[in-house]
């Protein structure tokens, strides 16, 4: 079988043709050149940035790319926001065959719309839909096609540097069959909408954290390193238990050695002291049940820039984490996403126990300088080629 990915400093990069088991991929392509736009005739009113929650307002228009075993890809289409039409028997609504992306379009403080590293996200989605089965595409294609949505609502970008457009990508078998098989027809589609923070505490408040080892999010062999709809659906009930139990979030354990892997839906980091007296960021390793998160590399990319400490991928313990925080050598822990771009955490409830994380009483000096330097590119503040121009 034909390598999936080659390790990079950390990045997943993919070659063209890929093969998954026996099953073999073209590398024909939609073309951004051959793009239509059809206008939406009614435009909604622009929510004002500081009413914002996330993920509840979409603008005018959408991109859709229709695919068939058949024909190959269609061209793309911008036409109006609408409901999607799909087959009872429609492959993702019965077998998920289903994955989508996280992306952000940011306001700079010059005027000009950016996206922050949207190769990662292009690539990665590559990823998932060779793991799904779903036909493959061009990632620099699909990337203009969506730089050309974010263009034709631009104006649905907020005039503000603490809320930013949401894109996502998705991409749907649409197979009308109960057959479990390869999807014979599939639906890329993508929108996108005005979003604020995404934690209803805002800020760079706390949150508070469940580890139960009773619950799993991933296991390996599995396909936790990959953006697919069926990894977040099963969680939501665990997050209630956590609401229960006075959490926030989940600290997904994994095995007998309860290594810990995510919390909640974001990459983990933990900035500590060790045990040699020295300074390290520590975060789990892309070893199968981990997603390759956006953020989690880019704030990795700038701790080895900086050099003003040791930065390691390995595997954590969760009996690691808890002597640590006993001999009060932990000075933050936090997670990074799309959505968040970072988020301490205060607490930790284990085993009936409550863990105090001195997060914030250590400023959290980490966490915001990581903080300010991806908003500082994002919203233009900084130039960097991480922050392409849309317009």
């Amino acid at each position: 079988m034909a390598a999936l990915r080659t390790a990079l400093n950390g990045r997943l990069l993919q070659s063209l043709p890929v093969s998954f088991g026996s099953l073999r991929f073209a590398s024909s392509s939609f073309k951004a050149g051959d793009l239509t736009i059809e206008r939406n005739p009614v435009l909604k009113p622009k929510p004002d940035p500081s009413t914002l929650v996330f993920g509840k307002q979409f603008s005018d228009h959408m991109l859709t790319i229709y695919w068939s075993a058949e024909g190959g890809w269609k061209n793309p289409e911008i036409k109006p926001f609408q409901n999607l039409s799909l087959h009872p028997a429609a492959s993702c609504l019965h077998y998920s065959v289903e994955l989508f992306e996280g992306m952000k379009a940011f306001r700079g403080v010059d005027n000009h719309i950016r996206l922050f590293r949207p190769n990662l996200n292009m690539e990665r989605m590559y990823r998932s839909a060779v793991r799904s089965c779903l036909p493959v595409f061009d990632k620099v294609e699909l990337q203009e096609c969506i730089k050309k949505l974010v263009e034709v609502d631009q104006e649905w970008v907020p005039y503000s540097t603490e809320a930013s457009l949401y894109i996502r990508p998705t991409f749907i078998g649409i197979e009308p069959s109960l057959g479990v098989a390869r999807a014979g027809h599939a639906l890329l589609f993508v929108i996108i909408g005005p979003v604020g923070p995404y934690f209803a505490t805002g800020g760079f408040s706390p949150v508070s954290l469940l580890a139960d080892p009773s619950y799993v999010r991933a296991c390996r062999g599995g396909v936790g390193e990959y953006k697919m709809g069926g990894n977040y659906g099963p969680t939501i009930a665990v997050q209630s238990e956590a609401a229960k139990k006075g959490c926030q979030q989940v600290l997904w354990l994994y095995g007998e050695e309860e290594e810990i892997t995510e919390v909640g839906t974001m990459n983990l980091f933990i900035y500590w002291t060790t045990k040699n007296g020295e300074r390290e960021l520590v975060t789990p390793p892309l070893d199968g049940i981990i997603l390759p998160g956006v953020t989690r590399q880019s704030l990795l990319d700038l701790s080895r820039e900086w050099g003003d400490f040791k930065v390691t991928e390995r595997k954590v313990l969760m009996k690691e984490l808890i002597g640590a925080l006993n001999d009060g050598r932990v000075l933050e822990v936090f997670g990074s996403g799309t959505a968040c771009v970072v988020c301490p955490v205060g607490s930790l409830l284990y085993r009936e126990k409550i863990y105090q994380i001195p997060t914030m009483q250590n400023g959290p000096d980490l966490a915001k300088r990581f903080h300010k330097e991806l908003t500082d590119l994002q919203y233009g503040r900084k130039q960097r080629d991480w922050a392409p121009l849309v317009i």
